[in-house]
């Protein structure tokens, strides 16, 4: 309660708008979110009742509701301006606290002016050192504080609809600090909710779901401030999703209904610093649990949809044991920016218990990369050779040498054995073709080291990095999205493509398991896989065994201790038809059962080469090692899509994993409770 004069009144109106919504995130039917407790600058009129105005001085509601919780992380590089305007006059406030908080000075509501119908129509805002404190006779007096700052904001409200500032003062007469900017009362936000289990019924759920929905609509198409103008125009603006009408019911539909069906399924939201949606990430079950069986190499696909194309989907692709793509979690953003991708990728990083791969396949936007290195420090990054390829053709397309240049540049890619290789012969394309200027070609060659196949030979690639269009297995919705989709539509076709990929595996399983392979020689090899390998692996493994008595001459070049080095020939049919001879090397390890091949294919593919079980038969191995014999292909392994989350992959450090934990134990406490009076009690 305040003491001194009157005029400083204040008091909670409950009918006030709650705001700034920062964070709403959900996992195991729970939801996760900081908001500030609903505020008003209301008070009851001072003086006469026939006044046409009114007018509130010292601290406020906005300034004295404070909590311990949450501190706000909005952005605002710009310092306030005369002419700027604002939709409400808590965006005012929130503005200039976030610019406060990036200086390092703490906000305070120095003046409010009402009308007689008890309407705001003007405001200022001050530094909190501005002014001095009121004598006081205590015995024991606070130390004065203040210093009579003039730095300052005024503001008023416009046509009665938007505020705008009218007056800055932007020189203060004491030290500021940025990183003293978050100790500040005014920087820190009313944390009313807690993170809980979504209910199918009760007042949790309806005012959850109320909260969810206010901030989905808010973003909806039309909603657009005066002078926001053309996202795509102004990219400085483009921070929130743009959304058409009937977007927001259905995304708040679909995740209604996604958390009711699947208790485990998680999702993100990430709002800009005046409410808007600004990136989502979702994933189901199923995609966390086939994380664990096939999460060693994950493909990022980008797509934009819609009628303009302005909506981004990323998915995060992994193949199954059939090498057919699963989706691993989804997400869709407002923009290309390198902000936006850190946020997705750390929001998949959570979702997946901090467990990353061991590669990643991206294109070559330079945001995305940026941001896999940043997040993934760890992980191999290699850039999709399919898209390569294909826009290589398409920037050749234009050039009456095109069919010659193409020919030559997968002559360089695919039969290449050696970095020396296939250097020379790019440096041969570029002279020839007079490509030397060409900058893009030039860049693409800095970067060779993450899509040219030769010097990948010691990352696991697992199938996923391909030079085939026809064997693209980094796109998931592939059929489902175009320049016409919206996003209503693609949620509804999300559900139809989630459950054609699971009856595609589990049509794939059942041939697996019931059908016999066709043996098509007497290779022990292929006796022993086919009891092991699904079906479409064991044919491609066909392929390398046929191939073995391709190899003609295997010859011992060299011993170092207890590796053996061969060299194997092999007749290689090229892309004009004609066949080649060329020599592959293979090393081998008798007491370790140990093989490898310069030809890179067990890490390409997952499964040994021809020239590789050539030199096994050679050594009279009757079997392929174990260690050569993966896991993630085989078919006698049972895949339960049912996430078992343990406390031994929960991140005790993160508030997320944590209330997973939780929620489950006391899911099994109320499982055990419910089944008499007496446990219940």
């Amino acid at each position: 309660t305040d003491t001194g004069p009157p005029r400083r009144v204040r008091r909670r109106n409950p009918a006030a708008e709650s705001w700034a919504r920062r964070t709403f995130a959900s996992s195991s039917s729970s939801r996760l979110f900081v908001e500030m407790d609903e505020v008003s600058l209301n008070a009851e009129p001072v003086g006469d009742d026939e006044a046409e105005e009114l007018e509130i001085e010292g601290d406020s509601a906005m300034t004295g509701l404070v909590g311990q919780t949450s501190v706000i992380q909005g952005e605002n590089p710009m310092p306030p301006a005369v002419g700027m305007e604002f939709e409400s006059y808590e965006d005012v406030y929130y503005f200039y606290s976030c610019y406060a908080k990036e200086h390092g000075f703490g906000v305070r509501v120095s003046n409010t002016w009402y009308r007689k119908s008890k309407e705001r129509y003007r405001g200022k805002l001050s530094c909190s050192s501005a002014g001095f404190k009121k004598k006081s006779e205590a015995n024991r007096p606070r130390p004065e504080t203040r210093t009579g700052c003039p730095a300052m904001i005024k503001f008023r409200l416009m046509d009665n609809t938007r505020w705008r500032i009218i007056e800055v003062e932007l020189e203060h007469n004491h030290l500021i600090s940025p990183t003293s900017g978050k100790f500040f009362k005014s920087h820190k936000v009313m944390g009313v909710g807690t993170k809980r289990p979504l209910e199918l019924e009760g007042p949790e759920e309806v005012e959850t779901v109320k909260l969810f929905q206010t901030v989905i609509i808010d973003a909806e198409g039309g909603k657009l401030a005066a002078d926001d103008g053309d996202l795509r125009k102004n990219p400085d603006l483009s921070n929130k999703m743009k959304l058409r009408k009937g977007d927001a019911q259905a995304a708040l539909d679909f995740f209604c209904q996604m958390q009711l069906m699947d208790p485990n399924f998680f999702y993100v939201a990430d709002l800009n610093e005046r409410g808007y949606l600004r990136n989502l990430f979702w994933a189901a079950t199923r995609s966390r649990v086939a994380y664990r069986y096939f999460g060693d190499v994950v493909a990022i696909d980008t797509t934009f949809f819609g009628q303009e194309f302005d909506i981004l989907l990323v998915s995060f692709i992994g193949v199954n044991h059939h090498g057919q793509p699963v989706l691993l979690g989804c997400g869709l953003l407002a923009g290309e920016t390198f902000e936006s991708y850190v946020w997705l990728l750390r929001a998949w990083l959570t979702c997946i218990l901090g467990h990353p791969p061991q590669t990643i396949i991206s294109d070559q936007c330079k945001a995305l990369q940026a941001a896999i290195f940043d997040v993934f420090p760890r992980a191999s990054h290699c850039i999709d050779l399919t898209k390569v390829m294909r826009r290589i053709s398409e920037r050749l397309e234009i050039t009456y040498q095109y069919e010659a240049i193409k020919a030559a540049v997968y002559r360089a890619v695919c039969l290449s054995q050696r970095a020396e290789e296939f250097e020379a012969a790019w440096m041969d394309i570029i002279h020839e073709h007079g490509l030397e200027d060409h900058q893009w070609f030039q860049s693409l060659y800095e970067e060779r080291n993450r899509w040219v196949p030769v010097y990948l030979k010691e990352t696991f690639l697992a199938g996923m990095f391909t030079i085939q269009q026809n064997e693209d297995a980094t796109s998931f919705f592939k059929g489902y999205i175009g320049n016409c989709t919206s996003l209503k539509e693609f949620l509804d076709k999300y559900d139809q493509a989630m459950q054609r990929s699971h009856q595609l595996e589990a049509l794939a399983d059942l041939d697996s398991r019931n059908s016999s392979c066709m043996l098509n020689s007497r290779c022990n090899y292929e006796l022993q896989l086919s009891k092991l390998y699904t079906g479409y692996i064991f044919m491609k493994f066909q392929k390398e065994v046929e191939g073995m008595y391709s190899c003609f001459s295997t010859r011992q070049v060299n011993v170092d201790g207890l590796v053996t080095t061969y060299t194997v020939q092999e007749h290689v049919e090229l892309e004009d038809g004609r066949r080649e001879a060329r020599d592959f090397e293979v090393l081998f390890n008798g007491s370790e059962m140990e093989v490898f091949c310069a030809c890179g294919l067990f890490n390409l593919r997952g499964y040994l080469c021809r020239h590789a079980l050539h030199v096994l038969s050679q050594n009279r191995v009757e079997e392929v090692p174990p260690q050569y014999v993966l896991s993630r292909w085989r078919k006698d392994i049972k895949r339960g899509y049912v996430l078992d989350q343990r406390s031994a992959g929960i991140d005790i450090d993160n508030p997320v994993h944590r209330h997973e934990h939780l929620h489950k134990c006391i899911l099994q406490v109320m499982d055990e409770a419910r089944k008499s009076q007496d446990r219940s009690k």
